[in-house]
């Protein structure tokens, strides 16, 4: 299994100028490639073979583009090749049913990173204070850099790194993605695991998650960063456009929406790590997230929860802690009884499921995780106990968790309810 952990840099300022001097001419490859490459005829070859025919001609390139040897080899070949990665993700979006066209030039704005591969780097842990390394390059503007670098955790256990990525966010801030590959934890086999040790999500606005076990996650509360924001792009507006000034305030933007996108991370990897950490199958309704924000209602609200990206943070913490994650279908999973089974239609407004046949009263949201569980048994293979999951699960016992308590720097796992939670009946 591949994992790209990323680590903080901080470079000096000359560190820095050397690192964007490098990025700019790789973009400008990047450019080059793109323009030869799309004089190749398609009949020419396979798309692998028609980039490997424009990645060869980089000795020849050489001669005349004297700047090219001031960059390390791989950094250049793995330019020349990111126009077949970038093309065949365009397939798969096409695959996908968008509209999709052909690749453009990279502005400096767009292209934003470089990669080492294989060769030009090393990583000295033995330097610096705790939790601090050195990024050694070869061949940065023709000359070696040694970048400190902040190692919040460790490396996982692997053999070696196969790639560095170093990236410029638009905040100005660098980093630096290591490329390795680990074992892959074996998953428990179905018939081997218990009901008790599964757990049902349902993903919704209100609140975040609702699972089968009767906690409930807020959602994050970003209102403040909201408001900041809108600030900062009013004071950006006002400025002219690519002045110092503008420059300036730009970054001021880039930070609001980088720590906002930081929070979100930060609360899903955390969620994530917990779930597939307590339990050896977590079930997940597989939601069509492209359809619902193209519906008039609270799109906003849809699109900042952002489901599609937390069950893809939850498969990776699956197949990284050899956890089993099923998407299950979710059509009915509001509206059907988790006891009996019969459909009871609801407005969205309704918060609290009543079943007319056998008189089940408990949350909605509840009622949909406990659905979501007895799916993803089925669906999993998992027998069933002789309780069903209502009655295994407290029907009318919910543990409420805040948001802000699973955002907090080191913040104990959800397993004992935090001192803030309130218990609802």
């Amino acid at each position: 299994m591949k994992y790209s952990p990323r680590y903080r840099l901080f470079p000096t300022t000359a560190q820095r100028e050397n690192l964007d001097w490098t990025r700019n001419i790789v973009r400008q490859l990047y450019n080059h490639a793109l323009h030869e490459f799309n004089k190749i005829p398609e009949d020419a070859g396979t798309l692998r073979q028609r980039v490997w025919q424009v990645r060869d001609r980089l000795p020849a390139l050489k001669n005349w583009w004297t700047d090219l040897t001031n960059v390390w080899s791989t950094v250049l070949q793995k330019a020349v090749e990111r126009i077949r990665t970038n093309i065949q993700n365009l397939g798969k979006l096409k695959d996908n049913g968008y509209n999709v066209g052909s690749l453009n030039w990279k502005s400096p704005r767009e292209f934003r990173s470089f990669t080492y591969r294989q060769s030009g780097f090393e990583l000295d842990k033995k330097s610096g204070p705790d939790n601090r390394a050195i990024l050694q390059l070869k061949k940065v503007r023709g000359e070696p850099l040694d970048i400190p670098v902040r190692l919040h955790r460790d490396l996982p256990d692997h053999d070696a790194i196969k790639e560095v990525t170093l990236k410029q966010e638009p905040t100005g801030a660098w980093y630096a993605s290591f490329c390795i590959e680990a074992d892959e934890p074996a998953k428990p086999e179905p018939e081997d695991i218990e009901p008790k040790d599964t757990v049902g999500l349902d993903l919704g606005v209100l609140k975040f998650i609702h699972d089968s076990d009767g906690r409930s996650i807020d959602r994050l509360d970003l209102s403040e960063e909201r408001k900041r924001l809108e600030r900062e792009q009013r004071s950006l507006s006002r400025k002219e456009y690519e002045s110092n000034n503008w420059e300036k305030q730009r970054q001021q933007v880039a930070e609001v929406h980088a720590r906002m996108t930081n929070k979100k991370r930060d609360f899903k990897h955390k969620l994530a790590h917990y779930y597939t950490t307590e339990y050896d199958a977590v079930f997940v309704e597989d939601l069509n997230v492209k359809g619902m924000l193209e519906s008039p209602e609270n799109a906003r609200n849809k699109a900042e929860v952002g489901w599609r990206d937390f069950i893809s943070i939850l498969k990776h913490h699956g197949r990284k802690r050899g956890c089993h994650v099923v998407e299950v279908e979710p059509r009915g999973t509001t509206k059907e009884c988790a006891r009996c089974g019969v459909e009871t239609a609801k407005p969205l407004w309704v918060r609290e499921h009543s079943c007319a046949s056998c008189g089940f009263r408990l949350d909605r949201d509840f009622n949909a995780s406990l659905n979501v569980l007895s799916r993803g048994l089925e669906d999993l293979g998992v027998g069933y106990s002789e309780d069903t999951p209502v009655e295994t699960a407290t029907a009318m016992d919910t543990v409420s968790v805040s948001a802000s308590r699973v955002v907090e720097s080191g913040s104990p796992c959800l397993k004992e309810p935090p001192t803030a939670a309130s218990r609802q009946g």
